[in-house]
């Protein structure tokens, strides 16, 4: 990866968690100040949009470490596993905090249930993201696996050498 793509992803990370760190002290504060009116389930949609914040949190900052872990080269070993799996775990929070916001959301929905389904269908699309994420777990693992062999190799030859 060049500098200027780490750099632009970087910057990209750094403003969507600023984002989503000022929305969980905005939902915290209306926790806090700003009573229900009894018109939704506001309570539990702040909370639910807190923990969905949290799960994004995760996933940018274990992306910032597999970027960092790209430009030193050390991307091919067993420690990116670790953050991949965080990655995999948050999006699959993401999509279960995506159901619970579909569930709240559904009583209001009766008149018009295709609203339900159509975030049905967005929670599922985020857990095909996971899915996509899983192959690409195994393809880093297809890829250590190489890269391990080819050291073993490279070290064989150099001992006939």
């Amino acid at each position: 990866m060049g500098k200027l793509t780490v750099g632009a992803l970087r910057a990209v990370i750094v403003v969507v968690l600023a984002g989503t760190v000022f929305v969980q002290a905005s939902m915290v504060w209306a926790l806090a100040t700003d009573p229900e009116d009894g018109s939704l389930p506001l309570t539990p949609l702040r909370l639910v949009t807190i923990l969905g914040m949290v799960s994004a949190q995760v996933a940018l900052v274990c992306v910032w470490r597999l970027v960092t872990m790209v430009r030193r080269g050390t991307v091919f070993s067993h420690a990116a596993f670790r953050y991949v799996d965080f990655v995999i775990g948050s999006i699959v929070a993401a999509a279960l905090v995506w159901f619970a916001v579909t569930a709240l959301n559904a009583p209001g929905q009766r008149e018009d249930p295709g609203v339900t389904l159509i975030m049905g269908g967005v929670g599922l699309a985020i857990l095909g993201v996971a899915l996509i994420v899983l192959v690409l777990r195994m393809l880093l693992a297809q890829a250590v696996a190489r890269d391990t062999e080819a050291a073993q190799m490279q070290g064989e030859l150099d001992e006939v050498i």
